[in-house]
């Protein structure tokens, strides 16, 4: 019978552009070397999505699979499953082993032959699972293990001018989206039609925009209704009707990296009462947006904002913090928590971080102005302040259609 390996090499076609030039993956990589070194770890295995990513470039699609990315002090190799066959190495920065289904745990072979065994192996305590964990630790033999989970959150939160520059093109393509909603929108149109049209019209952008790319994981949420409730409310088949409170969510994924433009919209008229809970919304976020700047701490920008509205009586029907980071993330993997607009976070914001401005008011069901208000812009920290990078307007002037 023939031998079949555990895993082999399957580099198969030429590599393909990846959405950084190999210089920033390798400044990545020195740096998460810098930080694994003051960690004590001599290799470091990372399973999550949005690290893989980061520091490599491959996106994977796990389909039940495990995916790792194993970084020594001279190698950087993605473990990839053989039924991506060539496509992960083509996709990613450095060198790429393919394991096979042949025998269980062939996954956890691949791995330990980049990274050894009796070493400091640093791992994501927010991701490995505890059944992985348990292989880790069988196969590697790690003379400890030290969580990397984060110290890489710390510099995926700082971004380089590259980076900057896809988001700023990712903040543009959601604009795209906005328009092409706000044009479909009128009474009788279901949710998914109008949610299908800003997908669409992204879609076609990125695709024009960035010929290179790997076109996967755009959305829409378009909520009406009491769907405006929650943020991250699913599309429905609602029809909308006249005087109906929107929510326009556009969300473009270029090559991993997340940006969004959420609007509250009304369908042709809209109510004294319900306008007056916009304005103030609408407030908040202009006042919010002026709190962003170097110096200031993520603590004290809600803290104000609160006060904010509180003084308007209208703090209890805040639901969740006021904004957060970008850069590799998404609905399925991936957060920044250290960089969030919540009480409890104390990260000081610094130039070339990115952080949206998103205040929302939820009126329950029965009241005066009921549903779900928000206004959602990205802005880059700079020297001076911030820069809002979101062009789609707000507020009632542009936004009551249809």
């Amino acid at each position: 019978m023939t031998s079949r390996p555990e895993f082999y090499r399957f580099h198969n076609g030429e590599k393909a552009k990846l959405p950084f030039a190999p210089e920033e993956y390798e400044a990545r990589l020195e740096e998460l070397r810098e930080r694994m070194d003051a960690a004590g770890a001599t290799a470091a295995v990372f399973t999550s999505m949005h690290n893989i990513a980061y520091y490599s470039g491959f996106l994977y699609c796990s389909f039940g699979r495990p995916y790792a990315l194993v970084v020594t002090e001279t190698d950087s190799v993605t473990i990839s499953a053989g039924i991506d066959a060539g496509q992960p190495w083509r996709r990613c920065h450095g060198d790429n082993l393919t394991y096979t289904d042949w025998t269980r745990d062939n996954f956890w072979r691949a791995v330990r032959s980049v990274a050894g065994t009796g070493g400091v192996i640093g791992y994501e305590a927010d991701h490995l699972t505890l059944a992985q964990r348990d292989r880790l630790e069988d196969f590697l033999e790690p003379l400890t293990i030290v969580d990397l989970s984060l110290t890489t959150m710390l510099q995926r939160m700082h971004k380089s001018e590259a980076e900057i520059v896809l988001i700023r093109e990712g903040a543009r393509v959601a604009d795209v989206g906005g328009y092409a909603i706000r044009d479909a929108v009128r009474a009788g149109v279901r949710e998914i039609d109008v949610a299908m049209a800003g997908r669409d019209a992204m879609e076609l952008e990125i695709a024009r925009s960035f010929p290179d790319a790997e076109y996967r994981d755009t959305w829409v949420w378009f909520q009406s209704g009491l769907n405006t409730d929650g943020a991250h409310n699913p599309v429905t088949s609602r029809l909308l009707q006249r005087g109906d409170i929107l929510s326009l969510n556009t969300f473009p994924m270029i090559s991993g990296y997340y940006t969004a433009l959420e609007r509250t919209m009304f369908v042709g008229e809209v109510d004294e009462a319900s306008l007056k809970i916009w304005e103030a919304n609408v407030a908040a976020h202009e006042y919010g947006m002026s709190l962003l700047k170097p110096g200031v701490s993520c603590a004290e920008v809600t803290g104000q904002i609160n006060q904010f509205l509180s003084d308007r009586d209208l703090l209890q029907y805040r639901t969740f913090g006021y904004g957060h980071s970008f850069g590799v993330l998404s609905h399925y993997y991936g957060r920044e928590a250290g960089l969030e607009l919540r009480e409890d976070i104390d990260t000081i914001l610094e130039p070339g971080m990115v952080i949206s401005m998103e205040p929302m008011l939820t009126i329950p069901q029965g009241q005066p102005g009921a549903g779900g208000y928000r206004e959602h812009d990205i802005l880059v920290i700079t020297d001076e302040g911030s820069e809002d990078i979101t062009g789609y307007p707000f507020g009632p002037g542009f936004n009551v259609v249809g």
